[in-house]
């Protein structure tokens, strides 16, 4: 079996998967994402991309070789 992990993927594989995740988070917690920034006085796109990345350990990947 062959393990590889996010940083093994070329630039272009990882820029698809964020963004993905990007739009996966928005979906299931956008509004809450944006009261909670609101409330906090955070960076909204910052917190976004945290939780992109953490997301991206919740996915199944299939790789064809």
């Amino acid at each position: 079996m062959i393990y590889l992990n996010f940083t093994d993927l070329n630039e272009e594989t990882q820029e698809r998967l964020i963004a993905n995740s990007k739009e996966d988070i928005k979906e299931k917690y956008g509004k809450a994402m944006m009261d909670y920034a609101t409330k906090h006085n955070t960076n909204l796109d910052k917190m976004l991309d945290e939780e992109a990345l953490r997301n991206l350990y919740s996915y199944t990947y299939v790789f064809n070789i």
